[in-house]
């Protein structure tokens, strides 16, 4: 059977795509079909999110626009249980809201017009960014004296419990984490985490650095671990 990139060894990747303009569904729906992903959509946020609890997709692909309910309501929503990948797309363009919908825990954002090529793209790094890992070198544990970080079981331990991290979280904490004590670039960061196509949104890294030291830092506004360096990138300290 045909399994599209990002695809697990149950089954081609499911994606469920929620927006309220048809033309928009159709298009997605046949060309993730054609590229054997499962597709359900849904048209308003309140079916998008039984829909989502009843199929369990692998990753979202969101409109912002939609008729019931704002679509960062949505994102919250999906946020409350499950660390699904969600791509946002929206007609909005403005940086405000770009970063109000990453900091409710979208992954990654697409402003329509979009190219279908591109948001193909963007949709097998977000489902690569939440496979599991592999075992052999990750095996490796990082220890401060807030939490530990488990490279090989992909989990963040603080005060004796797991910390709740999105896919793009983890993937943002685990590059800093291997280059421990260096400084890595901003266009780094963006490339390493969110894709060759990224190099200057620089707001997707402040609003992820605030996640993680909301997250892991004793005083996320003084913090200790994740350092930035102004106008250069971020350095993980233990």
């Amino acid at each position: 059977m045909l399994s599209p990139a990002g695809g697990t060894p149950q089954g081609p990747t499911r994606v469920l795509v929620i927006d309220d303009e048809p033309q928009i569904v159709r298009a997605l729906v046949i060309n993730l079909r054609a590229r054997a992903y499962e597709v359900d959509a849904a048209h308003d946020g309140a079916s998008a999110l039984r829909l989502a609890a009843a199929r369990h997709p692998d990753v979202v692909v969101l409109d912002l626009g939609l008729p019931d309910m704002d679509g960062v309501e949505v994102i919250k929503g999906l946020r409350g249980w499950t660390r699904v990948p969600i791509l946002v797309l929206s007609a909005r363009h403005s940086s405000d809201e770009k970063v109000e919908a990453l900091d409710a825990g979208a992954d990654d954002y697409v402003t329509k017009p979009f190219g279908m090529d591109e948001l193909l793209a963007r949709l097998r790094a977000a489902v690569r960014r939440a496979e599991p890992a592999g075992g052999g070198e990750d095996e490796v544990l990082v220890e401060t004296g807030e939490f530990t970080v488990d490279l090989a079981a992909k989990k963040v331990n603080r005060a004796g419990k797991d910390v709740r991290l999105t896919p793009t979280e983890w993937h943002l904490l685990e590059v800093l984490v291997r280059n421990s004590g260096r400084l890595v670039s901003q266009k780094q960061l963006l490339q390493e985490v969110w894709g060759p196509s990224y190099g200057t949104e620089t707001n997707y890294l402040r609003v992820y650095m605030a996640q993680l030291r909301r997250k892991l830092e004793a005083d996320p506004s003084h913090p200790r671990h994740f350092v930035t360096e102004p106008g250069m990138g971020y350095r993980f300290e233990r």
